[in-house]
């Protein structure tokens, strides 16, 4: 049975095997990610995905993210919530909005994808 996955952060890393995984078990495959335009691009043609950007951390862009898969693709069955960002370093030198952003993009999107 095909499916319609949504990997987030899918054009790179873990999250690009993800989406191999998925097309080579059948499914329709959408892949989101941030900023790496290059990454899209190679993850599109050579897999095959549609690609989506988006900041996981906005839930606009969440909602408009998933609008556009299930208009192209149909409903999403998987949900494969696998964005997440760090900022290396120590925690009592980080700033607060250094640490709100791994909070709104690790925790809060998979609140916001869901």
């Amino acid at each position: 049975m095909t499916r319609v996955a949504f990997v987030t952060g899918g054009t790179r890393g873990i999250g690009r095997a993800i989406c191999e995984r998925l097309i080579a078990d059948g499914h329709k495959v959408a892949a989101g990610y941030s900023g790496n335009e290059a990454a899209a691009e190679a993850c599109a043609k050579d897999l095959g995905v549609m690609v989506v950007k988006g900041n996981v951390g906005s839930f606009e862009d969440c909602q408009a993210a998933v609008k556009k898969v299930e208009a192209e693709l149909g409903p999403i069955d998987i949900l494969v919530n696998n964005a997440g960002i760090t900022r290396d370093g120590m925690l009592h030198k980080m700033t607060y909005e250094q640490w709100s952003e791994v909070i709104r993009v690790n925790m809060d999107s998979a609140f916001n994808m869901t």
